[in-house]
């Protein structure tokens, strides 16, 4: 029994032996090099370092009989220290063999990186070791590489690519993230390019980027790779690679980049375009030099004509724009600063005011309603109506509408660019040179029906009713003192101490309505004039006019846009009394009981002086009402669609 159990202890020693040596095997195999795998015989390192890695001559030239010659040696220590250390020569190397362990002719490079990497990353997918994780990286920048410049055949040569991966990285000294050797083919990734680029690298080294690289050692400082990318590769007169570069800018110059997408010229790249000014077009590329140097493009003896590059008849009024100019510094940016901080605080005492307004207006209107003290339209159609708007004023106010929306859409898609939906619709659009086309169109539109309003409005003030008209009568626009008591009046409504206020022709928050566009054309139109016509502008005007303008055009617009589209859509619609919809405006009139419950005291004196007649109307035709319908309801969901726009802008902004 002993004798057995000494056996089988014996045998069971020897299996535990063999599977243990079985599995070490298994895992050795994970990562050995392919030509192990295959049971070929292996070539040991030492055996190519007898030549490759002489002590006695570490600059080794071997010349072949065709009189090219070729650098041969190797870092024996580097090479032991560098993620590939542990893997065999021949495992890169696989067409030589221990039969060809030295050779005199040379031979056809056959590394296969791509091929090694993939197999490695099959095999240790599931591994958890740390050292493996990076090989999903590699492969992914092989395929960003297989897609890149580099990848496609010589023009000189189309047997070969225009660079392999071991042209950029030195296959023998590659090194761990964060090691001393990738510090080292940092600084050297100039010289690396600048094999192939020679009049790229020459430019580089006179830059303040190549000083600090080359001569400061400073691996920190921007290098080839930093702008170029390391592997997606394009060509530089890509628009991929122009807007790749553009962004790589931001990731040393942080600040700058946050100005620059603030200004016409980056919202329009960040849209995905490269029509207009990039870092490089104003700083240079290569050969980049400090704004004080005076070989630097854009030194104040140099900027002009930079300028020029783009805006050829520039004159030197151009000089006074801040490219960078900051709105949050005001010691270096005083007159932005205050513009900014004007047009904040203005949005802010609007909106403060008429968003309370709408919320008390609200609440108060709804709580009469529910106490049967709002307007209840009466049982059965109503026949008679009261004429409240002209053809020429519906008109008027359909092309406003239709102008105004063109101009918010076009605005905004460039004022949010970097918003998902901003990229999309300026490709609806056509691109950022038709969407300034389709902008310019609808503010030239809107301006040419204001002043055909004006000019109506003066016409009639002047001309037709110049005995009768009372400047600040019942039926001008114009504030009067009325208008405050109507508001005070309004407020002790909303608080339930007074019943609901009657109102003449125009109520207060109509006349402040009419006059907003007004104010919008002048501001909106004057600024937008000068941005449309740069050149004209710095004439006679200094150059940082164009950043006062740039804020006061787009704050405004955003003022006009999201009033218009919240309290104006809530007085003329969305309040208990009118919603879903008021459609007066499109058929010209209103139901009589509607327009005594609004307009009390209008209806009033009409009746009083006997010219109440004269306004009633019939009810609209059903075909007018229908058609009034389509358009309200197609002109509110463009105007809410908008308004959620601009509000994922304003919330996604950083």
């Amino acid at each position: 029994m002993r004798r057995i159990n000494k056996v089988w202890s014996v045998m069971l020693a020897a299996l535990l032996g063999l599977s243990a040596f079985t599995a070490f095997a298994a895992m050795e195999q994970a990562s050995t090099p392919a030509s192990e795998k295959a049971g070929k015989p292996l070539t040991p390192n030492k055996k190519c370092t007898k030549c490759h890695a002489d002590d006695d001559d570490d600059e080794q030239i071997w010349e072949y009989e065709d009189g090219t010659t070729k650098f041969i040696y190797v870092d024996p220590d580097k090479f032991e220290n560098s993620v590939h250390g542990k893997q065999y020569c021949v495992g890169c190397h696989t067409n030589v063999t221990l039969k060809k362990g030295e050779h005199d002719e040379r031979l056809p490079i056959t590394v296969g990186c791509v091929q090694c990497h993939q197999e490695n990353l099959e095999e240790q997918k599931d591994s958890p070791d740390p050292k493996y994780k990076r090989l999903k990286v590699v492969l992914e920048q092989v395929d960003s590489y297989m897609h890149s410049v580099h990848a496609r055949p010589s023009l000189a040569d189309q047997s070969r690519t225009n660079a392999a991966c071991h042209d950029c990285h030195e296959p023998h000294n590659i090194g761990t993230l964060g090691s001393e050797q990738r510090a080292e083919h940092r600084l050297q990734n100039p010289e690396v390019c600048g094999k192939c680029h020679e009049e790229q690298k020459q430019a580089y080294l006179t830059s303040i980027h190549g000083q600090e690289v080359m001569e400061k050692k400073n691996s920190d400082a921007a290098v080839c790779s930093d702008c170029h990318t390391t592997h997606n590769i394009e060509s530089p007169e890509a628009d991929s690679m122009k807007l790749t570069i553009t962004q790589n800018c931001g990731s040393c110059h942080e600040e700058s980049q946050k100005t620059y997408l603030s200004s016409y010229h980056g919202q329009v790249n960040r849209l995905g375009y490269t029509n207009t000014a990039k870092c490089y077009d104003c700083h240079g590329g290569h050969e980049l030099k400090k704004i004080d140097d005076p070989a630097s493009s854009i030194h104040l003896d140099n900027r002009l004509e930079t300028c020029q590059q783009c805006h050829e008849d520039a004159p030197e009024g151009f000089l006074g724009f801040h490219a960078h100019g900051n709105a949050d510094d005001f010691e270096r940016y005083p007159g932005i600063w205050i513009t900014a901080k004007f047009m904040e605080a203005l949005i802010i005492g609007v909106f403060l005011f008429f968003w309370t307004h709408v919320l008390f207006w609200f609440y108060r209107e709804f709580r009469d309603r529910q106490q049967g003290k709002g307007y209840i339209p009466p049982a059965g159609e109503e026949t008679v109506y009261f004429r409240r708007f002209s053809v020429a004023w519906r008109i008027i106010h359909l092309l406003f509408a239709m102008s105004t929306m063109t101009l918010v859409l076009t605005g905004s898609t460039l004022l949010f660019s970097h918003t998902d939906w901003a990229p999309f619709v300026i490709g609806l659009l056509g691109g950022p040179q038709i969407e300034a086309i389709i902008h310019r169109t609808a503010a030239t539109i809107w301006l040419t029906v204001f002043l055909v309003h004006v000019a109506i409005a003066g016409y009639t003030v002047f001309i037709s009713e110049r005995k009768t008209f009372r400047w600040f009568g019942p039926t001008s626009m114009i504030p009067n003192w009325q208008d405050w008591h109507d508001l005070k009046a309004m407020f002790r409504w909303f608080f339930g101490k007074a019943e609901r206020p009657s109102f003449d022709r125009w109520s207060y928050w109509q006349k402040f309505d009419y006059w907003a566009p007004f104010w919008g054309a002048a501001v909106i139109g004057l600024s937008g004039l000068m941005l449309f016509l740069p050149t004209k502008t710095a004439i006679i005007l200094p150059g940082f006019v164009f950043n006062i303008a740039t804020i006061i055009h787009a704050e405004e617009a955003l003022l006009a846009t999201i009033f218009l589209f919240s309290v104006h859509f809530f007085n003329a619609h969305f309040r208990p009394d009118k919603f879903p919809m008021s459609t007066s405006i499109f058929t010209g009139a209103v139901p009589l009981d509607e327009f005594k419950h609004e307009h009390k005291r209008e209806y009033e004196r009409l009746e009083a002086s006997g010219e109440l007649e004269k306004y009633l109307v019939n009810k609209p035709s059903k075909g007018m009402q229908r058609g009034s319908n389509i358009i309200g309801a197609i002109l509110i969901f463009f105007g809410l669609t908008l308004l959620t726009l601009v509000a994922i802008g304003f919330a996604t902004i950083t």
